[in-house]
Formats: structure tokens, C-alpha cells, sequence
């Protein structure tokens, strides 16, 4: 497999002089729909609209697998939670566009639900004339509630296409230029005895006279911001209530019918895969749990270090582990599935740069990248006359995005993580069977249900949970013939190569059939013969 190269392009060790970054190669909707079509026609992919945005934009799931899917443990693979992470949405196709192509073997024990972009309002943007990074869908709000919806959002400036910031000079603004990079304004640190010299604001005017800059975007409601896990009540972009757009409602109603999901893969800006979560017994133990459970943390703990053994580029400063309202906790918290989430790159880390801003305009200079910034600009603004204002910054995008031309080697590595954390779902066995007769006419059946898997039944949240399905043992003989044991068991959960020991005593002859599993841990079948 290839391995992705960002590690020989660390502190400008290969150039490519005048090269430029390249941000009108990720498809259009469009182009992404003829893709999930065409998945959709093979022969082991289901491709259903889940619904449509305010604006009538579709939304997709894929249900990729082979037999009865519903009955097999899952992994749902979900991007596009965030807008402006246009990488997230070819992450998640092309893992699609290879399960079908290449991985028809992984098929056979796991079904996969991919969810390739369910925000298509704001993806969209990324093509549009006025480039920004866009979070919210197309329903109108109004989100300074002032009486008119989007009465105040981003303003073109300087007229360049791009929405990047401003900057006003003012000794009493809180940011100054950083020692790393001219370029990059940081917060002045107060402590330090340093001194601010800009106010900063997103590229805009005050449209409404309220003397707040965009605070009134002309777009909706995030997806990312607005599950039920952390409702970030009354924050714009949020909503007044969770889960109220019509693409989030059909997405959690497809899911709340999918038992057998084990876990999900989110292509996000949250990230417990290369900086794993870590248990807090204090908040584990609040009425509304907020930390990661104990037995979970060691399972986020051996993933993670999976997912850093196949993905090969390391982390910069990434400790975004979820925020209010996102995709990624609910998962876990709400729905008590497995969560793991990554943005799926990072900007090589640059020595000597602790900015995120300067360690990225850093790794674009060393390769000649020459139209990822636009340099600071003096313009005349209305709202503040007299006072110097410049407009400029690093272009949207680019910092959440690799170049195109990197995507196909970043999904080829996070198709084989998935297909790895597959390989470890559940898996039920049949263990130490013996059949004996006691005499009587009575027959002993003895068991044990082996669980020969990494990971457990069920997660340590997902045992709390009513959405996860508990294992259930049905052994098929008649009730005048069981003198011992239950006719039909059910186990909370199985730890990971644990085991639950079963036994009956049964009068007479003949075949007994038993069943043991759950949805999202498979099922096994078996005969026995008295």
C-alpha cells in the first residue's frame, strides 16, 4: 500500500517551486451523485435518499454488504458533518467506491452504512463565487433574533471572492502580530505584559447598525451543531430546539432502525483516534454522563493505537475531542455505540512553530504554495472611519483541506483502518460443548458462549442503553421437555475473548436447535442431537 508522503515534505524537505494549491478539484454535487449512483447500481450497494435540505439538496445512505444486512454487526461510516470539511465527504465515498470494488470479502461478515455528506447546503459552497467556510444549512433564521433573518452576514471587501478576516487598528484590541509569522495575528497575552494592536473581525460590515460584525449569517442550521448530546441552547447555528432540520430528523430516524450498528467512523474535526478520549470519574458519575466510561476508554485506547499504526501521518495539535451539539458524542452518549471520529489530516508540524496559522503558511512556503494567503490589504470601511483597516488572511479551506491530489493516498489508509476495526466487531462461538445423559431418560446440554473478539458485546455505555440490544440465547425445545434452564436467556454483554456459560436439562430424544446473538453482534445457529 502506499504510504502517505507528508513525512518527506516536513520543514521543506521536497519543493515544488510555484506550485499552487489547487481548491477547485473536489467534485461538485453533482459529481458526487453520478459516483453514488453508480456505487448504487453493484451489486452488494442499496443506495437510499434519506431525505432532502430546506433548499431540496438530497441527502444519501449507502448500505453496502451482502445476505440479510440488517442481521449483521455494522459500522456506520458518516461525513460531510461539518460544511467546510469537504475532505470528510471523499473520505467517506471513496471508502464506498473501494468496499465495492476491491473489499467484497469484508462483506461477507459486516454490513457498512455511509453517509457521505449530510451537509450538502454548506458543502456546496465551496464552489460557489463567495468562497467561505460555510457550517449552516439553507432554512432561514434569524440568528441575532432581531426581527430579520441573515440581515447581517460576510461581506466580499475587497472583492476578491474570498471571505478571509479583518483587521482593525486599535490600541485597545486584543490581538497583535506573532513572533512566528508577520503574517498571523494571536492573541496579546495580558499576563505577559503584552500589549494588543488590532481589533479582528470576519471580512463583513454592520449591515443592521448594531455594531456586531456577522453575527447574522445569511445561512441555517449546522448539522454538526444541533444533535441532542450538549444542546448548545440559544448559540446561532444551533437552532432553537436539536435535531429540527429535516435532513438531521431522517438521518437519526434511519438509525434508531438499525440495531446491528456496532460502531461509527465520523470524518470530523472532533478526533479520539490519534488523541484517544480519557475517563473522568467525577463527570462519569453525573446524572447527565459527560466523560467517556472506564471500560470504553481502554477500548478508544487500542483503536487508536490501530489507527496511528495504519494511518501514517501524525497529528498537530490536535485536541479537538468534540464539541456541544456534534455528531461524534452523540453517537456515543445517546446512541451507546462505539465513536470514533478523525479529521483525517493535519498539516505536517514545522519545527519551532506552535501556531496552527504560522506552522501551516510554513509547510505552504516550503512547497511554493504561493495562493493560500491573501496578503493583508488596506481598504476604506464604513463603520470605521478614520482607523487603518486591512483585510487578509489564509484563504478558506486549505487548512482543514489537503490539495485534491492527496485524497486518493488518505483514503486508501482510512479504508484499511475501517476494514481493520471491522475484523475486531464481535464475534460469537460455541465453545466446550457436552451432551450427556444422566439417566432417566434426561439429557445435560452445557456451553459456553465465547465472544472471540478484541472488543466486547457491548459497550460499557451501550449496556446502559435501551438502543443496543442485549444477547439473546433461545434454546428450541418445547416446555414440558426443559426440566432445567431457561428457554430464553438474555445477557447484558460478553467482554472482549469472555465467555457466558449456559446449561440445560432436557427430557427425551431427538434435536434441539439453539440461537444465540444480537444485531449488532451477529447471530449463530445450531442443532443439537440428543
Amino acid at each position: 500500500m502506499r504510504k502517505f508522503l507528508f513525512s518527506c515534505l516536513l520543514a521543506g524537505s521536497v519543493s515544488v517551486a510555484g506550485s499552487a494549491w489547487a481548491q477547485g478539484d473536489y467534485p461538485t454535487l453533482s459529481q458526487l451523485e453520478q459516483r453514488l449512483q453508480k456505487i448504487g447500481s453493484s451489486a452488494n450497494a442499496n443506495l437510499q435518499k434519506l431525505g432532502q435540505t430546506s433548499s431540496g439538496k438530497d441527502v444519501w445512505v449507502l448500505k453496502v454488504g451482502t445476505g440479510d444486512m440488517d442481521q449483521k454487526p455494522a459500522i456506520a461510516v458518516v461525513g460531510g458533518v461539518e460544511g467546510f470539511h469537504v475532505l470528510s465527504v471523499e473520505l467517506a465515498t471513496q471508502f464506498a467506491e473501494r468496499l465495492v470494488s476491491e473489499h467484497a470479502e469484508a462483506l461477507e461478515e459486516t454490513t457498512f452504512y455511509i453517509f457521505p455528506n449530510m451537509s450538502p447546503d454548506a458543502y456546496e459552497q465551496y464552489h460557489a463565487s463567495l468562497n467561505y467556510e460555510r457550517r449552516g444549512n439553507a432554512t432561514a433564521v434569524d440568528h441575532d433574533r432581531d426581527g430579520t433573518p441573515g440581515d447581517n452576514g460576510y461581506t466580499d471587501l475587497n472583492g476578491d471572492g474570498f471571505i478571509t478576516w479583518m483587521r482593525v487598528e486599535d490600541p485597545m484590541g486584543d490581538y497583535k502580530v506573532s513572533d512566528e509569522d508577520e503574517r498571523v495575528l494571536v492573541k496579546a497575552d495580558r499576563s505577559k505584559g503584552e500589549a494588543g494592536q488590532f481589533l479582528v473581525y470576519k471580512e463583513s460590515k454592520d449591515d443592521d447598525q448594531d455594531g456586531k460584525f456577522a453575527e447574522d449569517l445569511k445561512e441555517g442550521i449546522a448539522f454538526n451543531k444541533s444533535l441532542t448530546y450538549k444542546f448548545p441552547v440559544f448559540e446561532p447555528l444551533a437552532g432553537d430546539i436539536p435535531v429540527s432540520q429535516p435532513e438531521t430528523r431522517a438521518m437519526l430516524d434511519y438509525l434508531f432502525e438499525q440495531w446491528n450498528i456496532f460502531a461509527f467512523v465520523t470524518f470530523s474535526p472532533a478526533n479520539n483516534l490519534s488523541s484517544p478520549l480519557k475517563y473522568n470519574a467525577q463527570n462519569a458519575r453525573k446524572r447527565v454522563v459527560t466523560s467517556i466510561l472506564q471500560k470504553d476508554e481502554a477500548i478508544n485506547a487500542m483503536v487508536s493505537e490501530m489507527y496511528k499504526s495504519t494511518v501514517s501521518q501524525k497529528a498537530f495539535q490536535q485536541n479537538n475531542q468534540g464539541t456541544d451539539g456534534d455528531f461524534f458524542q452523540w453517537a456515543y452518549f445517546h446512541f451507546a455505540r462505539l465513536s470514533f471520529g478523525t479529521p483525517g489530516y493535519w498539516t505536517p508540524e514545522f519545527k519551532g512553530k506552535s501556531n496552527a496559522e504560522a506552522n501551516y503558511l510554513a509547510w505552504a512556503d516550503s512547497l511554493g504554495w504561493n495562493d493560500v494567503f491573501v496578503p493583508w490589504t488596506e481598504i476604506s470601511h464604513p463603520d470605521f472611519p478614520g482607523k487603518k483597516v486591512e483585510v487578509g488572511g489564509i484563504k478558506p479551506f486549505v487548512m482543514a483541506n489537503p490539495p485534491y491530489e492527496k485524497v486518493d493516498e488518505i483514503a486508501e489508509e482510512h479504508t484499511e483502518f475501517i476494514l481493520k476495526l471491522a475484523e475486531m466487531q464481535p464475534n460469537l462461538e460455541v465453545q466446550n460443548l457436552k451432551i450427556e445423559s444422566i439417566g432417566n431418560g434426561l439429557t445435560r446440554i452445557s456451553l459456553d458462549l465465547f465472544n472471540n473478539s478484541p472488543l466486547p458485546t457491548h459497550s460499557e455505555m451501550g449496556e446502559r442503553s435501551r438502543w443496543l440490544r442485549k444477547i439473546r440465547i433461545d434454546l428450541g425445545a418445547d416446555s414440558d421437555r426443559l426440566i432445567s434452564g431457561e428457554k430464553i436467556q438474555l445477557i447484558d454483554s460478553i467482554d472482549a475473548y469472555g465467555k457466558a456459560s449456559l446449561s440445560w436439562i432436557i427430557r427425551g430424544k431427538g434435536d434441539v436447535s439453539f440461537k444465540a446473538g444480537a444485531p449488532h453482534a451477529g447471530f449463530i445457529n445450531a442443532t443439537f442431537k440428543l
